[in-house]
């Protein structure tokens, strides 16, 4: 599913042009990038925050024993 070749990426292209418009597809493209930039900070935080809480939570098993 996640594979597409030269054809299936122009046509997905021109479609955008023709939908869009060629003033518009540079603020898409900036817009789409940021909202990645975001996902991929938020998702890292995340995963920092869960490997600090388990990292805690050993400690204190440890503390324990």
């Amino acid at each position: 599913m996640g594979n597409l070749g030269f054809g299936e990426m122009l046509l997905i292209g021109v479609a955008l042009l023709i939908f869009f418009g060629p003033s518009k597809l540079p603020e898409l493209g900036k817009a789409l990038g940021k909202g990645i930039q975001e996902f991929k900070k938020a998702s890292r935080e995340l995963t920092d925050s869960v490997k600090d809480d388990i990292a805690e939570d050993k400690d204190k098993k440890d503390d324990k024993k």
